[in-house]
Order: structure tokens, then sequence, then C-alpha cells
């Protein structure tokens, strides 16, 4: 048996823009994806903290501080929103007394502030 955890999140966002014709998926800021290990094409959920939309689609990588809903998550998500990007991954039960998840802050214009682990955060 394999059980579902997050291995990554990205805290609060700041969505740029939302593109609703488009094939679909989230693009994020290359420099994001990199501090908290997402790849592309990796599904990912995505919660908007104005509306309590909840979505998941796959990640695409974009340039510095861009963070676009394309597709038809564009009627749910607009330029101006705070959002959560949490990434997952399937483990055996074995595996989870290592399990390390990496949680990213950005400001308001989604530049990495701090990159922490659970075990950081008091």
């Amino acid at each position: 048996m394999l059980i579902e955890v997050c291995i990554a999140k990205i805290h609060r966002a700041t969505v740029t823009e939302a593109k609703l014709d488009y094939v679909g998926s989230i693009t994020i800021d290359s420099d994001i994806l990199d501090a908290c290990g997402m790849l592309p094409f990796q599904y990912v959920n995505v919660t908007n903290l104005k509306n309590g939309c909840f979505w998941r689609t796959y990640v695409i990588p974009g340039g510095r501080g861009e963070i676009c809903l394309n597709g038809p998550p564009a009627h749910h998500f607009h330029p101006g929103n705070e959002i959560i990007v949490l990434a997952e991954g399937w483990i055996d039960p074995s595996e989870y007394a290592s399990l390390d998840p990496v949680i990213v802050f950005v400001d308001k214009d989604n530049k990495v502030t701090e990159v922490k682990h659970p075990k950081q955060i008091k």
C-alpha cells in the first residue's frame, strides 16, 4: 500500500495572469519551482484563498514572478488572487519517517523570501 503525501508547498503566491484561451496548466516562476523542487508537467493542487476554489492541474515553468492559471481555471483565479500550490507524492509508509517536504514563502511580487521544512515551523 502507498500513501499520498504533500511533498512541496508554495505559500500565498499572487496570481499575475489568467489566460482562458490556453490548453490548461499553471505557469509558475522557474525560481520558485527550483526552490520547492516541483517539476514541469508535475500535477499540483491549487487553492484560491479569495473564493476557496480548488483546482488540479500541471506545472509549466515561467518567467520572473509569473503565476498564471491557464485554460478553464481562468474562470476562478484572477490577477491579484493569493493561492496555495501543493505538490503531492506517493510513498510507502516505511518512507514516512524520512519525508522532508518543503514550504516556499513568496512576497507579493512572487519572489522567494524563505524556504522552510515543517520541522522548522513552530
